[in-house]
């Protein structure tokens, strides 16, 4: 046996330590590798975001710079049309006033002072076909004109049986009109008593149109003399009685108004083939009113239902006054006025003034508008026909 160390041990120890410090810094040279490797990739994918945002940036002010440029000729294109318009309207003018000054010239002889009628003159119209195309003219009211028109249709074949010889359905032409202020009912009153001329029913079908204040006098006999009138002024036509219900009271007292009712019962009566009836109002009301009376009840079987105006038939009934009066209504401020609509619509009571409200509406518009106007230097008439969306804008209104 050998007495020498072994220095093989030693040696393999050192050889495994130097082996493994190799392969840590080889690992460690991996992962910075790794780490640089993310970080370049991350560049490359930032600087590819970047250019892609900068890409939508440059289309997005591509697309703004088209949309000012189509708003612009627009604008142009609408200046130059309402600029036309303008030139056509003052030459209109002109034309109607010198034919006026050449009437005027011509005539040798004074015209009679006119004479105040309270009787409604048909208009032009010559067949109930065009009566009723007024009727669809007007905005909403889908289903009460079905129910006129089922209407007219059965008082056509009426008429028709009694010309051929057979007997005809015994009917009431007497009607209650039930609905909220402002949905069309005395337009259509006016309607009906004209189809009612052209189907041979009334002679002259004109309107006479009343309410309580026109019956009810405050002393005894003077009621039924008023009443009297009204009917001799109607005769042959149709007398419109609006918010019927408040000739009869929920507490009557010493109050004329049955006097009236019972005037009107009797005239009725005696002039059943000359006289038609409407009375309108809110249809609770009416409906207490003509079952409050045995005779009302008889002579006025028939109803017609008026609805509410929705918010897009009251956007409808507003542009038709801006046309009637030569405004024209941006789509901005179309938007801001239909919020409004729709707020109102959703918190109406009875007292919906639907029609009326949206005339009240355009009245304070255009009153807001010429406040507007007058802080601007050189308005031009284009400018002073544009309803902006500060015109509509928190209007205060008491339907």
């Amino acid at each position: 046996m050998s007495n020498f160390p072994n220095y093989n041990d030693p040696i393999k120890e050192d050889l495994e330590k130097i082996r493994q410090e190799e392969q840590q810094k080889k690992s460690q040279q991996q992962q910075e590798m790794e780490r640089d490797r993310r970080l370049v990739q991350q560049e490359e994918d930032y600087q590819l975001l970047l250019k892609k945002q900068r890409e939508i940036e440059r289309e997005k002010a591509r697309l703004r710079a088209e949309i000012r440029k189509k708003q612009q000729l627009k604008s142009e294109q609408e200046r130059m049309k309402q600029e036309e318009l303008n030139r056509e309207e003052r030459r209109r003018q002109q034309l109607q006033y010198d034919r006026e000054k050449v009437r005027q010239q011509e005539s040798k002889t004074n015209s009679p002072p006119p004479v105040y009628t309270p009787s409604y003159s048909p208009s032009t119209a010559s067949s109930i076909e065009e009566q009723l195309k007024e009727l669809d003219k007007l905005i909403g009211l889908n289903h009460l004109k079905d129910e006129v028109r089922q209407y007219i249709n059965f008082l056509k074949i009426q008429k028709l049986r009694e010309k051929q010889g057979l007997q005809p359905v015994p009917i009431t032409l007497h009607s209650v009109f039930c609905g909220s202020p402002g949905t069309g009912k005395t337009t259509v009153a006016r309607l009906m008593g004209q189809i009612y001329q052209q189907l041979g029913i009334l002679k002259q079908g004109h309107l006479i149109e009343t309410d309580r204040s026109g019956m009810v006098a405050g002393y005894v006999g003077q009621t039924a003399q008023r009443v009297d009138e009204l009917v001799n002024s109607a005769l042959d036509g149709v007398l419109f009685i609006d918010e019927a219900y408040t000739l009869k009271p929920l507490d009557p007292g010493n109050d004329f108004g049955q006097e009236a009712i019972d005037m009107l019962l009797k005239r009725m009566e005696d002039y059943r083939d000359r006289l038609v009836v409407i009375v309108a109002g809110y249809g609770d009301e009416m409906t207490r009113f003509i079952n409050s009376n045995p005779g009302l009840k008889s002579r006025f079987s028939r109803y017609f239902y008026f609805e509410d105006y929705t918010p897009q038939e009251l956007i409808e009934i507003f542009n038709i006054f801006c046309n009637q009066h030569r405004y024209t209504l941006t789509e901005a401020a179309k938007e801001v006025l239909l919020t409004r609509f729709k707020e109102l619509y959703d918190h109406r009571d009875k007292s919906f003034g639907n029609g009326r409200l949206v005339r009240n509406m355009f009245e304070k518009a255009i009153e807001k508008q010429a406040n507007r106007l007058v802080t601007i230097p050189d308005v031009n008439p284009y400018i002073m026909q544009q309803i902006l969306p500060e015109d509509v804008d928190q209007l205060i209104i008491n339907s």
